[in-house]
């Protein structure tokens, strides 16, 4: 996992509210096995015409498919993102696409700790602060912002700042780049001592076997 400490990048404005799982990333694509490859699929409903003859082509209405937010790495949403199912395609798809932060009022809870555990880092601001990123990024050419997950902290060029809160554990292992398989392997020399330890114990050494008449 990429280590997060301070982001500076294009934002989007996804100015919907309730963005659950099934629309970050439908149902048919959660039969892949791999982590990677989502970010084709993210918003896949929203991001395709759905009707008509040009069905499946791009739909240009979605701010996705606005040339001027390609590569941005920081995405600006309404209240209650992430809600639905628990799906942790859901932060695989975010991250694969290339996002590193989603900024919004609330977050679903379960939602909240997949991304974490998949290096993105979700930024609790008010909703008077939302509105007006989401304003910015909208009408501003170029619009950037700098989050700091060390400073804890979101700024832009126009003098907007904010501080957010953050769990001192999930801060830890996303300044780090750890997930779960690198807070485990953090400790792999203990437990390969304990194992070795253990294996003495029970399987390689000769065991006493009782007399025989």
């Amino acid at each position: 996992m990429e280590p997060f400490k301070t982001v500076t990048s294009l934002a989007v404005p996804l100015d919907r509210v309730n963005v659950d799982t099934d629309q970050i990333i439908p149902k048919q694509f959660l039969k892949r096995i791999e982590r990677s490859g989502y970010g084709e699929f993210l918003f896949f409903d929203w991001r395709r015409l759905q009707d008509g003859p040009n069905a499946g082509d791009p739909d240009p209405s979605f701010v996705l498919n606005d040339a001027k937010y390609q590569g941005a790495k920081i995405l600006i949403a309404g209240k209650n993102f992430g809600c639905g199912s628990s799906r942790e395609h859901a932060a695989w798809a975010l991250s694969d696409y290339g996002f590193r932060a989603v900024i919004a009022p609330a977050f679903a809870d379960i939602f909240f700790s997949n991304a974490g555990k998949n290096g993105i880092v979700l930024v609790r601001l008010s909703e008077e602060q939302v509105a007006l990123l989401l304003e910015r990024a909208s009408t501003t050419p170029k619009y950037e912002l700098t989050v700091s997950l060390e400073n804890q902290t979101v700024t832009d060029e126009q003098g907007f700042h904010a501080s957010f809160e953050i769990d001192p554990f999930r801060k830890f292992c996303l300044t780090e780049g750890l997930d779960d398989i690198g807070l485990t392997l953090r400790h792999a020399a203990e437990l390969d001592g304990f194992e070795a330890k253990h294996d003495h114990a029970n399987w390689l050494k000769p065991r006493a076997t009782s007399a025989t008449a």
